[in-house]
């Protein structure tokens, strides 16, 4: 999410605390080949990244047909041309740092009520209503962190 450890710990924390199973990606290119092998149900985008950053990620998102309805946040300091190019590409909203983490949880939650993201989760969850959040960040290293969500 970010090259900031403290706000990628904040995010990744809160969405877990809330039942979320995060996965992190460490830029742009790893988050396009994780989201084909994890199906999360929302990706959170910095748009500073290296290889790929968040707005060319999120628009080869858009253009794969597989995506192309996944909801996407960019979490980042937001200029008016990001914001500009993010609604060009088709960015579902847009958070600003520095933010309150229930920001992004009603934000998060908004889009899986509203959005179409399909995943079953992470780590094999069988389906059973868990939820999974992409979190694509700087020096996470590919790292995963897994919190089933409760079902029912």
């Amino acid at each position: 999410m970010d090259d900031n450890k403290v706000i990628r710990q904040l995010i990744r924390v809160n969405l877990e605390l809330e039942g979320f199973e995060v996965v992190t990606a460490a830029d742009g290119a790893e988050c396009l080949d994780v989201v084909n092998q994890v199906r999360p149900d929302v990706v959170t985008l910095d748009v500073v990244m290296p290889r790929l950053d968040g707005l060319r990620t999120a628009a080869r998102l858009r253009s794969d047909p597989r995506t192309r309805d996944l909801p996407i946040v960019i979490v980042s300091a937001c200029t008016q041309y990001e914001v500009a190019s993010g609604l060009e590409v088709g960015v579902d909203a847009f958070l600003a740092k520095p933010f309150e983490p229930a920001e992004l949880l009603g934000i998060v939650r908004q889009l899986m009520e509203h959005g179409s993201g399909g995943g079953a989760g992470v780590g094999g969850d069988g389906g059973d209503g868990g939820h999974s959040a992409l979190s694509s960040e700087l020096g996470a290293a590919g790292e995963a962190e897994r919190a089933g969500r409760p079902s029912g």
